[in-house]
């Protein structure tokens, strides 16, 4: 698939995990130690069942941004955060049965040419789970922006994650997303 001058495709993150942390660090605005700490996590999780990750690459075959993720886990880190807050508005059953989108990153000078809606479309085109969820800083954002536009709603909002400076909304949406 083509978007935007960019070729959406399967990633191995494992092997490309540094070029994809580059990637999130400009996006994400990441100190060196975060991204230590980040390339541990993306390792772990790619262990896990039904792990995948695709990458958006140039006419020049480098990586301008990626996404990864896998079905949701209760077990998982991220899950035992968010269950309260989500269980707290009875909604924690999106935490079954969903295939969650753990990062999505696109390199600052190619974002707002649709390469994060290409590849959050694709990888949950994918996915056997009927619903997909997410976190994302809480602010109106054009991130937040394009989740909303492809049928993520709120399901919880000011979730505090650990060692996180800002909270966070948990987004759900019904599979397969919106398209514009």
């Amino acid at each position: 698939m083509t978007e935007a001058a960019a070729v959406i495709g399967p990633l191995d993150l494992a092997a490309h995990v540094d070029e994809a942390l580059a990637v999130q660090s400009l996006a994400f605005g990441l100190s060196d130690d975060e991204i230590e700490v980040r390339r541990q996590i993306v390792l772990r999780h790619l262990g896990s069942p039904g792990a995948r990750a695709l990458g958006a690459t140039n006419s020049e075959g480098r990586l301008i941004g990626f996404v990864y993720g896998m079905p949701n886990d209760r077990g998982h880190w991220w899950s035992t955060v968010v269950e309260p807050y989500l269980r707290s508005l009875d909604s924690d059953h999106w935490l079954d049965d969903s295939f969650v989108i753990t990062e999505l990153h696109v390199h600052p000078r190619h974002q707002n040419r649709g390469i994060g809606r290409a590849l959050i479309t694709a990888i949950t085109d994918s996915a056997e789970e009927p619903r997909s969820i997410l976190s994302a800083i809480d602010t109106d954002s054009p991130a937040r922006g394009l989740y909303h536009s492809l049928g993520y709603h709120d399901l919880a909002r000011q979730v505090i994650f650990p060692s996180a400076p800002r909270p966070y909304a948990v987004m759900g949406a019904p599979l397969p997303l919106r398209r514009s």
